[in-house]
């Protein structure tokens, strides 16, 4: 299973904010400091504050703080939020599969999918930035050419 590129991008995301230290970074920085496109930070960091993760504010003093519930989340229910209900595999797209009404495999590729979220759930952001992550995401979020 490989996740989404928003996925990807909202749980690092998150790591980041955890170990901001006091400062509020912008969603531009955060966006260069991930070498993503700002666009993708943008629409990764509303869905992060529509669900109470991060707090967003514009302008001057404005920045993005993660919130205790962002600090608490598990990290099995982001990405299933993030990735949706939908199966590893379509077997009713375009060109529906001929074993449709009989394979196994889907039923097995579902609960292999379940048993990937279950052993996220316990974890949570803060456990992802616990120390050695945490010293290397400061290292890398200083941005090119900062001291």
């Amino acid at each position: 299973m490989r996740l989404l590129r928003s996925t990807d991008l909202a749980l690092r995301l998150l790591m980041r904010l955890a170990v901001a230290d006091g400062s509020s970074p912008t969603t531009r920085e955060v966006a260069a400091d991930m070498d993503v496109p700002y666009t993708h930070a943008a629409k990764v960091v509303a869905e992060l504050q529509h669900l109470g993760l991060v707090d967003a504010r514009r302008g001057r003093g404005g920045g993005l703080t993660l919130t205790e519930r962002g600090r608490t989340a598990s990290v099995g229910a982001l990405v299933r939020t993030f990735e949706g209900d939908g199966d590893v595999v379509d077997c009713e797209g375009a060109t529906p599969c001929p074993l449709n009404s009989g394979c196994r495999l889907r039923g097995a590729l579902r609960r292999a999918q379940e048993a990937f979220f279950a052993s996220l759930d316990p974890v949570t952001v803060a456990d992802i930035v616990a120390e050695p992550t945490g010293a290397l995401l400061l290292g890398i979020s200083k941005g090119p050419g900062a001291d």
